[in-house]
């Protein structure tokens, strides 16, 4: 397995690194091409959230320079990004992409949306091409792991969310939320989630702000609310008591200056920000002020931690879930592997057997049906006692590190030729049914 990782997350950056190597959705799709066009990499894929930005990538010797990749195309110093990187190879990438899908390693344990953001990036990749094989493979599985995660543990149970939280943090501030007035800035799913548990708890109305004014349309009747369109962002913002915020801007849209023109239209009435943004939408300025109250992504990791104690044992038994599903997948992969070389042994070994019969059939004669069977069962027999040691030798070899060598020397043994793999950028489920199948043709001629 050629799979390496490498990334930041909440756990081992802080936002202010976090916040320099986001990824918009909107540039998703050339950063997987420019990523795929990197030296030593057959296929990549991007996953950027706000908590997490990683590389995954199936490479040609599993030792591609993706440091080199994340410095060159972020334009950030080694001794800046290095200390918050981490690297997983082969397995333990596996077992790292399993643990991410399944939720295993967000800032909020069995948080749902996760799984979406994943299944998003790995739609942008394949759709440009750069996820086809391997990686489709991985990712297929780990959809499947996660699945099996929320199914059979209660690791997702009783949700404690960023949403959820926010609204524990607006009551402290306010008291009640009966009667408070939301702004949201920016259409995407987590301030959507936020805005529905504000409003479940009592919040009377909700404004609605994005730059394509026809989505602040969309998401405002969803909570019969007032779209407003972005270039009256400022003029109208002190209308809400709690703004939460979530757009792709590359820089703060609400600094110093802003709060104190809110601040004095509100006659000091407090406002209360919740920036789920990376990069941060709130610049840290904002929160000197008296009667601005604001929370970014990581201070509401820390309001999290203390509701997730009661998940450990259900996050033990979705841990074991996983270690039993990387060890199948790695077997599986490796016998992947031999596949190819398997087929090729019978194939070489077929025309050999076809060849020897054309040969010598002018000298036989007329030959009976009996005789037509025999000889097939007799030559066939043959082929099968040759192919059983070398076979069995790469069977065994799939489950071992020695698998590489093993395919080498049957290869060499038997002038083997090894068939050159194309980079298509088809989907790449057809090379993976490809793959089982021959699988499949393998187990039943043997």
């Amino acid at each position: 397995m050629r799979f390496q990782l490498i990334g930041v997350n909440h756990k081992s950056a802080p936002l202010e690194i976090r916040e320099r190597l986001a990824i918009s959705e909107k540039r998703l799709p050339d950063v997987c091409r420019d990523l795929t066009a990197f030296p030593g990499i057959e296929e990549g894929m991007i996953i950027s959230t706000c908590n997490r930005v990683e590389v995954v990538t199936h490479t040609v010797n599993g030792a591609a320079d993706l440091r080199g990749f994340l410095h060159t195309y972020f334009h950030v110093e080694p001794d800046e990004l290095d200390p918050h990187l981490y690297e997983f190879r082969a397995k333990d990438a596996v077992r790292h992409v399993f643990r991410v899908a399944s939720s295993l390693d967000s800032m909020v344990l069995g948080e749902a949306q996760i799984l979406g953001q994943v299944k998003e990036a790995y739609a942008t990749a394949r759709a440009v091409g750069a996820v086809r094989g391997q990686l489709d493979q991985l990712f297929s599985r780990a959809f499947a792991v996660a699945k099996r995660v929320r199914t059979e543990t209660a690791v997702g149970s009783s949700s404690v969310s960023i949403a959820s939280v926010a609204v524990e943090l607006a009551k402290k501030i306010f008291g009640t939320l009966q009667g408070k007035n939301v702004f949201i800035v920016g259409a995407g799913k987590m301030s959507e989630l936020a805005a529905r548990h504000l409003l479940a708890h009592g919040c009377a109305s909700i404004f609605v702000a994005n730059r394509t004014y026809d989505r602040a349309i969309g998401l405002a009747q969803k909570f019969d609310g007032q779209a407003i369109k972005f270039e009256d962002l400022y003029s109208t913002c002190d209308r809400a008591d709690i703004v939460i915020t979530s757009t792709g801007a590359p820089h703060a849209i609400f600094r110093r200056e802003h709060g104190e023109q809110f601040l004095a239209r509100r006659k000091n009435r407090p406002m209360f920000f919740i920036d789920i943004a990376v990069p941060r939408d709130v610049s840290p300025d904002m929160a000197k002020l008296d009667g601005i109250f604001t929370y970014d992504i990581d201070d509401l990791q820390q309001a999290v931690t203390s509701h997730v104690a009661d998940r450990r044992t259900e996050a033990e038994r979705a841990e074991a879930i996983i270690a039993g599903e990387v060890e199948k997948f790695e077997a599986r992969s490796h016998t992947l592997d031999v596949v190819p070389t398997i087929v090729s042994l019978q194939d070489h070994l077929e025309t050999i057997r076809q060849a020897e019969i054309d040969r010598v059939r002018g000298r036989m004669g007329q030959l009976t049906t009996e005789q037509e069977i025999a000889i097939e069962a007799l030559t066939r027999g043959i082929i099968n006692k040759v192919m059983h040691t070398p076979i069995s030798a790469l069977k065994s070899a799939a489950r071992e590190s020695e698998a590489t060598t093993v395919v080498d020397v049957v290869r060499r043994l038997f002038n083997l030729q090894a068939k050159p793999e194309a980079k298509s950028a088809q989907p790449a489920a057809s090379e993976g049914s490809k793959e089982v199948a021959a699988k499949d043709e393998v187990g039943t001629r043997l």
